[in-house]
């Protein structure tokens, strides 16, 4: 029978480790990085689920050159909580198939969802929410003159 002595199991210890750690090291170093548009999708779900709603304002519309020279959309927005006015921009590129951004109509009221936690965290519009508005609301209807109103009776006769 072969006895393995203290210095040799500290020894086989020490050479587990460092194979972990070395696997560990590779792991990390080849593992699969999110993209920025992977990450800012992420963002959009999570904001759209569990973000809250507050009214806002849709400032502008524009396209910016990115440092790869591509084209990238954004919406520029503006809301306020707790007397604080935040001024935030989107990057709509990857949601061309759900909004088209020549359609966004700026100066109209919007909705917003943000983070509670932290509020300057917020978005616009997302793959199954959107907080643009096709035109202002109609707040009182027009009054027909042709009918006679109830208990007042027709004032044209």
């Amino acid at each position: 029978m072969m006895q393995i002595t203290v210095r040799e199991w500290q020894i086989a210890g020490v050479a587990t480790g460092i194979a972990l750690a070395a696997g560990a090291a590779l792991w990390w170093l080849n593992r699969k990085h999110p993209t920025p548009d992977e990450i800012e999708h992420e963002r959009r779900q999570i904001l759209s689920s569990v973000g809250r709603i507050v009214d806002g304002s849709l400032l502008d519309g524009f396209e910016i050159t990115a440092e790869d020279g591509t084209t990238r959309h954004m919406l520029l927005y503006q809301y306020e909580i707790s007397g604080v006015v935040y001024e935030c921009s989107q990057d709509i590129t990857t949601l061309d198939d759900i909004l088209d951004p020549s359609q966004v109509k700026p100066g109209f009221p919007c909705s917003i969802r943000y983070q509670p936690g932290s509020p300057e965290n917020s978005i616009l519009i997302a793959e199954r929410w959107s907080g643009l508005r096709q035109g202002l609301p109609i707040i009182w209807p027009p009054m027909e003159t042709d009918h006679e109103l109830p208990g007042i009776g027709n004032r044209a006769s």
